[in-house]
Order: C-alpha cells, then structure tokens, then sequence
C-alpha cells in the first residue's frame, strides 16, 4: 500500500476528490457532514490501475484546523497538492505549501480541481500554483485536471498517481518502529484500538512495543492487526494500520503519541535544531508549538543564530537527528517555519559564551548527523547509543564493522572512544600510578574502582582494561600497577624479618597487638606483606606464616577423630585467640569440617 496526503485550500475539494476517487466517505464526523466542512482527519483507500492500492489521508484545509492537517501530513511520505480553478492559489495554500517544506516531503502531484466550473482558468491557476511552488520540492511536479463532479481526468489522475508513487524510495521494512497515533478508540471485546501510518519497520501479533506520550511509558503488546477493514498477522510498510493493543485502554492512547519498539528510540526533552524553512530564529517567538509525527506539543526556544536553535518540550518525544519539524507561532495560525533535529541529547550550556561556542559546533553537523561527531564531542560512546540515533546501522556490532570506522575513532568492545581522548586517559592513568607508587611504596596500587574514575565516561572493564593495556600498566587483584612492580616492604622489611623469624621458631605463637606496635608494623605494613605472601591475617588481626594451615593439619592428623577446640589448642600449643580462627579458616578451605557444637574433624 501506498499512503498519501491531501493538502489545499479549504473548500477546494479535497474531500470531494477522495470521494470520488476511493467511492469512500472520508468526513467521519456528522458535523463535518452538516457544515460540509473537513474538521478532522479523513482516511479511505481505492486500488490503482498498477493494482497497488493507495491509502489516502483526507486533511482539513481551514486555518482553524492547521494542527489537525499537520498531523495528516506529518508520517505522509507523498502529497496531492489541491487547487481549485475556480479560485486560484488562497491563503491556506501557502500555508499548506510552507507545512509541506517544512516536513521535507519530496514527492507528489499538484491536483487542478473544479475544472468543470472555470475550464477558461485553469492554465493560468496551474501557472500561479507552479510560481508559488518554485523553491519547493513540489515544483516540478507532475499536474493533472480534474473534475470530481463530471469524473474528468480522475482516470489520469490515477495513472499519474501510480507513476509518482512507483518513484518513493523503499521503505525500511525491518528494525526498529515508530508509528504515530492519530487517532484512538474501542471496539467492543477487543478492547483499545490505535490506527496510524507504518512508515517503517514491521508489525506483528503479539510484538512487545512501547507507548511514548504525556504520561509515563507504558508497555503494551499487539493483539491483532487490521488494514483496509481486513486482519493481517503482520504488516511492513507503508501502509495505514488499526493495532488492536494489549495492556491499556483507548483513554490512556492520545493522538501525537507513538508506538515504538522498547528502548530503541532515544526519548528527548531538549533538541538542538536547524532551521530548514521560514523565518530567522533570532524572530521566533519565547514559545512556539511544535509538530512532527502526528504530535503538537509546546516548545521553549533558546536561539543560537539566525539558523540554530534550542527547544525544550513540554514532553518527551522519540526523535532522532534528521527528523524534520514544523514551527508554528501559538499567537497566528501560520507556520513560522521548518527545521531538522541535530542533536537529541544536547549538553547542558551554563558557561558564559557557551551559546555562541555550541552554535559554532551545531553549522558543523551535517544533515541527519554524524556518529565521529558524536564520539568526538562525547570522548566515548556506546555504539547502542548510536545507533538508537540511527546513526549507524545494526550491523554495526561491537565493532562498527562495514560502518567505515573514522581512523580518529577506536572501538573497544561496544565503546566507540575518539583516539585523543583515549590517549589522553592512558596518560592520566599512568601519571596516577606512578604518583601513588612514588609516594606510598607499600601500596597495592590503585584501586579499580580509582582507576575508572579518571575515564570520563561511563566505563566497563572492557574499556577500563584496554585504556590499562594502552598505558602499560597491569591490573591484577583489582589494583593497577607498574608492570612487574612487586610489593616493597621499605622501612618495614626488617620488622617483617624478625617477625618471620619468631613464628618460625614457633608456628602459632601470633604476636599481640604490643609486639607489632614495637616492631612498627601497623595495618599498612602488614598489607604490603601479606600481598608480599610474607604474612598471613586472620580474624581477630592473628598474624602467622602462611605455612602455619599446613603445619597446624599436620599436627592435627594426630588426634583422636574428633577433636574438640581445646585438644586443637593443646597440639598446636597456642591459645584460644589464636586456635579458634585457624580453625575456623582451615573450615573455610574445607580441609574440616565440623561434626557438632564442640566437635570437628579432619577431611578425608
């Protein structure tokens, strides 16, 4: 299927040409049928000779209701642009036209309507229509002359169609999905129903999506798909689709709210923009209003320049750079004009001059954006995140492969990390290392949890340990150190001398608390030398050889099985401060195991 969109004049017979076109009434509405007057948006759908079948998106075309049209027109990928002969080019066709730059919709026809009523006018309308669509991407156009009413050139109006629509480019027919709401409501023992267009990605039964809208997020499921008034159990696009949903109810669906697939779309509060279309934005309004998709919500607009700009909505929505905006002022009923995000996640500007330095930044971001900007403005990025901004594709993996990697950008694991940046991490890493080394000999080295500190990005280990590699250090028992930099002792190594000498004479004679305050061998010192492998600690700070376990099964072998603590005690010739934590780490080792309350026993 096809899907296009009405736009025009009103009263110019937009209606009235769907009508006879598809043989369907596209005014929904009886007030719209009292008044004759389109209010909201209309849909029908007729086949073409080509037999593909074209969708249409019946807009209305009075001032009043610019904000309904825009929502027609907003997931349009073609337009027939309406103009009766009777009248000529009017108000609301220039606002029409602005609407269709604004969105950058590319392809179309203009229609030449009411031919039968001013058949001597209609050269010269389609020369002013043309003259006001110069500068446009509609203003070359194909034409056709009509008349709904007598049914001439409906026929080539057809086959024009289908020529202009046989030139859309394909749509994305897998990925991710983003399908506008415009409208919502109940079918009785199915529950909520929402209908849009499918632009791209696919649909199916029971596919998990998610709502973006007001409210907060909501997880819903499909649970049936309907299309021209027939079920399908899955559909590609384009096409206009009714998704029958799970887990919410018609009320809590609106108009302006998206249906996308779960955490594949970054949902933005603050863009960055580029005016497309329209007027300077050093003019726009405090306040404007803001329309893509089907959604109009209110903006807050921090220009940069005549061409860049800030916007802070009223709610999220899920954009990408690329998408196309319209700008409409909440005090006229015209559209100011057109723009294009940049950026969905801007940074914050609090600095003096930091304005007119990002604005500098924003006139070097290509159209759509750019993933080496992106790493190069962030230092390090997660190649999902770009790719939730569509800026490299699926395939791009952990590695980027087939995405032509920048040569400024290195790709470790699933981070994209600009070379400056990750070189300037590997030298800071190095200055802390060997600065801690410098100062305090007796340290481990620094701590993981230090290390990633000094990477000014969300790091993993991945990341953490090639940014190590890279500064030619190692990380082992969670420090970061000098390659091959053993434990030095320093000034503490004659104290842990004596100290081995003793507890070689006697195994389990653990010093106290005043014998190693002699030595000088506070808590730091007895770290360096236990990760020396000199020492020994166990709870209760008893310090032993590390042979003292095998020495200690050694003489308990010599029990009578069972043993209580106190035998234990009386073979090692210790004390209970020392017996009762030996045993407990030889339980930890398994090499025993207790048998009761007061009883333990060597492992066979």
């Amino acid at each position: 299927m096809y899907v296009v969109a009405t736009a025009g004049h009103v009263d110019h017979g937009k209606s009235t040409l769907v009508r006879a076109l598809t043989g369907m009434e596209p005014d929904r509405w009886a007030e719209e049928k009292r008044r004759g007057l389109t209010i909201d948006l209309g849909f029908a759908w007729t086949p073409l000779p080509s037999g593909e079948d074209v969708a249409f998106v019946d807009v209305p075309g009075h001032e009043r209701f610019l904000g309904n049209m825009l929502a027609g027109l907003g997931p349009a990928p073609a337009v027939c642009f309406i103009v009766a002969a009777d009248e000529g080019w009017q108000a609301q066709s220039a606002d029409h036209r602005d609407a269709i730059a604004a969105l950058g919709i590319e392809h179309g026809l203009i229609v030449i309507t009411k031919a039968d009523r001013a058949p001597e006018r209609v050269d010269a309308v389609l020369a002013q229509t043309r003259a006001e669509l110069a500068g446009t991407a509609l203003a070359g156009a194909p034409a056709v002359v009509v008349s709904a009413v007598s049914g001439v050139g409906l026929e080539d109006l057809r086959h024009e169609l289908g020529r202009v629509l046989a030139g859309l480019p394909a749509p994305a027919m897998t990925g991710r999905v983003r399908f506008w709401v415009d409208r919502s409501f109940t079918v009785k023992g199915a529950g909520a129903v929402a209908t849009g267009t499918l632009t791209t990605g696919s649909l199916a039964e029971n596919d998990r999506l998610e709502v973006i809208g007001a409210d907060s997020p909501r997880a819903v499921s499909v649970r049936a798909l309907h299309s021209r008034n027939r079920p399908h159990p899955s559909i590609v696009p384009t096409q206009r689709v009714a998704v029958n949903l799970r887990g919410i109810t018609a009320e809590e669906v609106h108009r302006g709210d998206a249906l996308v697939t779960p955490g594949a779309w970054p949902v933005a509060g603050v863009v960055d923009i580029r005016r497309t279309t329209g007027a300077d934005l050093t003019e726009a309004p405090g306040q404007l209003l803001v329309h893509v998709g089907t959604a109009t919500v209110p903006a807050h607009v921090r220009p940069f320049n005549a061409g860049h700009a800030r916007l802070t909505f009223e709610r999220n929505l899920p954009l990408v750079p690329g998408d196309r905006l319209v700008l409409r002022d909440p005090g006229s009923r015209a559209v100011f004009g057109g723009a294009q995000v940049l950026d969905v996640d801007p940074p914050e500007l609090t600095r003096r001059g930091a304005g007119t330095r990002h604005a500098a930044y924003l006139e070097t971001v290509p159209d759509g954006g750019d993933a080496r900007l992106e790493v190069v403005r962030r230092g390090a990025v997660r190649v999902a995140f770009l790719q939730r901004l569509g800026l490299v594709g699926p395939e791009a993996g952990a590695s980027g492969a087939g995405n032509g990697i920048p040569a400024d950008v290195r790709v470790y694991g699933d981070w994209w990390v600009h070379a400056p940046v990750v070189d300037r991490w590997a030298a800071r890493l190095r200055d802390a290392v060997e600065e801690l080394a410098g100062s305090d000999p007796l340290a481990a080295g620094l701590s993981q949890g230090a290390a990633g500190a000094l990477l000014d990005a969300d790091g993993d280990d991945t990341l953490l340990d090639a940014v190590i590699a890279l500064a030619g250090l190692e990380h082992r028992g969670g420090y970061v150190r000098l390659p091959g930099q053993g434990p030095v002792l320093g000034p503490a190594e004659q104290a842990i001398a004596t100290l081995e000498h003793r507890l070689a004479a006697h195994p389990f004679d653990a010093p106290e608390g005043d014998d190693l305050t002699a030595l000088n061998l506070g808590a730091k010192e007895l770290a360096a030398a236990e990760r020396a492998g000199r020492i020994m600690r166990l709870d209760g700070s008893v310090v032993l050889l590390p042979t003292a376990p095998a020495l200690a099964m050694r003489e308990l072998a010599g029990l009578k099985q069972p043993f209580t603590t106190s035998q234990a005690r009386q073979a090692l010739g210790t004390s209970r401060r020392v017996a009762i934590p030996l045993l407990e780490h030889l339980d930890s080792r398994g090499w025993t195991r207790r048998v009761d309350g007061s009883h333990r026993e060597i492992v066979r």
